[in-house]
């Protein structure tokens, strides 16, 4: 399975809501489509769902237009519509039928979807009577049903309360064993959680496509967090003379150090604090969040 999103433009009026955006999608990846709200996110969504047309560049999977390839997609929208008069069960072989799937083929398939999103005791309760995270999950189900290659989520988990949300993200860090993952959202923490890679999208355009190792070490500024009690105050005044340290900012008892080589140079630090008997409380690489990074990238920028 191979995604290829290929100069994507969508203007609605006057509006441009994604501006010529490219980026491929490989079989197994579990990508986070990371932005704030009104970056475009749903929209690249819906367009890469076939929900919406682009008017510009195109959209393929496996090398064929998107809109022949529909039978390959599950789609889970921000907040799943579903008949409140229906059954769990009933929904899916609804939705299944509308698929295109056999009612044998139903039979055999929903009741291992509804094990598999943890709803297999609610197959005959009415959806009316669903939690938030209950109805999530149902719409992860219907996604999963036809047994596509891709899932495409908008925003699986933004509307939930905190035990909705993690039931959701349990239930996708499961599947993403079995299919390849694309999601929106605005909480980094739960892309951080489940997605191997980010594409950071402002306004439309993208403006990263990383994975979190590679955007924190980008981000990295050679610092170095140090922590010491009252009687080592004296200790500063060595760490400033030491050749390999470029800066030192004090605050109280915190140290904030500054290196030629993080690497190399902690190492020489933390030998000479011991040769000098410094009773150190905390000792870390000081890097910025991804939180921190994303705020530079979207608000600063």
């Amino acid at each position: 399975m191979k995604l290829v999103i290929k100069n994507v433009t969508k203007t609605f009026k006057e509006k441009i809501a994604v501006n010529n955006f490219s980026m491929e999608l490989q079989s197994g990846e579990c990508v986070g489509l990371i932005g704030p709200n009104g970056a475009g996110k749903s929209t690249l969504i819906k367009m890469i769902s076939d929900i919406i047309d682009p008017t510009a560049g195109e959209v393929l999977l496996n090398g064929k237009k998107i809109s022949k390839m529909k039978r390959e997609i599950g789609y889970l929208p921000q907040y799943p519509n579903f008949f409140h008069w229906m059954t769990a069960k009933e929904t899916l072989t609804f939705m299944g039928q509308l698929s295109g799937l056999k009612k044998e083929e139903l039979t055999n398939s929903i009741p291992e979807i509804l094990t598999k999103v943890g709803l297999r005791d609610e197959r005959n309760t009415k959806i009316g009577t669903f939690s938030g995270g209950m109805k999530q999950r149902l719409g992860i189900a219907q996604a999963l049903l036809h047994k596509p290659s891709l899932i495409v989520m908008d925003e699986p988990v933004s509307a939930l309360d905190p035990i909705g949300r993690r039931e959701v993200l349990n239930l996708i860090e499961d599947i993403k064993n079995d299919t390849t993952i694309l999601l929106s959202t605005h909480i980094l923490s739960d892309a951080e959680e489940i997605c191997e890679r980010f594409v950071i999208i402002k306004n439309g355009t993208k403006i990263e496509d990383t994975t979190i190792t590679e955007l924190l070490n980008r981000n990295s500024e050679n610092k170095l967090n140090v922590e010491i009690t009252a009687k080592d105050h004296k200790w500063i005044d060595v760490v400033k003379k030491l050749p390999y340290v470029k800066e030192v900012e004090v605050i109280g008892h915190k140290v904030k150090i500054k290196f030629e080589n993080i690497e190399i140079n902690k190492i020489m630090l933390l030998k000479n604090a011991l040769e000098h008997d410094v009773d150190i409380v905390k000792f870390e690489i000081n890097n910025d969040t991804l939180e921190e990074i994303f705020l530079k990238l979207v608000v600063k920028k």
